[in-house]
């Protein structure tokens, strides 16, 4: 179905039919436009509350240290995030609105508890300029998802199997440590995110065009989680074929 440019029904005379059809196009149109600007006003907090989090910890020699020299840390930081993952999305519509929106920021927090390191690997210029280019990335992708009459159903169904290989051939190359093997990967990850922010974005505008009202809240949060993952993991991989590391 192509949610962007409808024609009149059948029965188009002109008229009161018409006219109808046109408000009630309009109609569903706001709904839908409400809906994806609170997913992208959640995704963009979850990101600032990562970011706030991984600069000050990054500061913090005392917990540089301490997480330098504890590795179950941050595996138990990493068992948390997909704890927190697993929760929302499993127990999503069991939970109030208010929950899952807490959840979901308590997610970001611990990603950025995570992420702290990178900032002591890559140059401050190395990250802003990844940043900027992730971000122009994303919001391309994520404006093309939207606008786009293309059915991206097959798109999600590739890039699903994709990210399930990129996920083997990472856990591979921990014990190979090919070079070779993680430019491929780090090149492989940015095609696949770059491919899931724009299936994502016209995944979560269909199901706003069927969600009932009392569920735009839980809607926007799990859709705020997928484009924040989709945001963060991109940014990671390009930070791995462009950031430039500390000497």
């Amino acid at each position: 179905m192509n949610y962007n440019q409808q024609t009149p029904p059948p029965y188009y005379n002109g008229g009161d039919n018409y006219n109808s059809y046109r408000a009630s196009s309009y109609q569903v149109d706001q709904t839908t436009s409400a809906v994806m600007k609170q997913v992208y006003f959640k995704m963009f907090l979850g990101l600032l509350v990562t970011a706030f989090i991984s600069l000050f910890c990054a500061s913090s020699m005392a917990y540089m240290n301490f997480m330098a020299t504890n590795s179950w840390f941050y595996w138990g930081l990493f068992i948390a995030e997909i704890v927190l993952v697993i929760s929302l999305s499993a127990r999503l519509t069991k939970m109030s609105s208010a929950t899952a929106t807490l959840l979901f920021y308590a997610f970001a927090a611990v990603n950025g508890l995570a992420l702290a390191p990178i900032f002591l690997v890559y140059t401050s210029t190395s990250i802003a300029k990844t940043f900027f280019i992730c971000s122009g990335t994303f919001g391309a992708m994520s404006v093309y998802g939207y606008f786009t009459s293309k059915d991206l159903t097959k798109w999600g169904n590739f890039l699903f199997y994709a990210l399930i290989g990129l996920i083997i051939a990472s856990v591979v190359n921990i014990f190979t440590k090919s070079s070779t093997l993680d430019w491929i990967i780090s090149f492989a990850g940015v095609l696949i995110f770059i491919g899931l922010t724009a299936w994502d974005t016209q995944k979560i505008k269909q199901m706003a065009l069927t969600t009932p009202a009392s569920y735009v809240g839980h809607l926007a949060t799990i859709g705020a989680l997928n484009l924040y993952l989709d945001f963060i993991n991109l940014f990671l991989y390009l930070l791995r074929l462009f950031g430039n590391q500390r000497d």
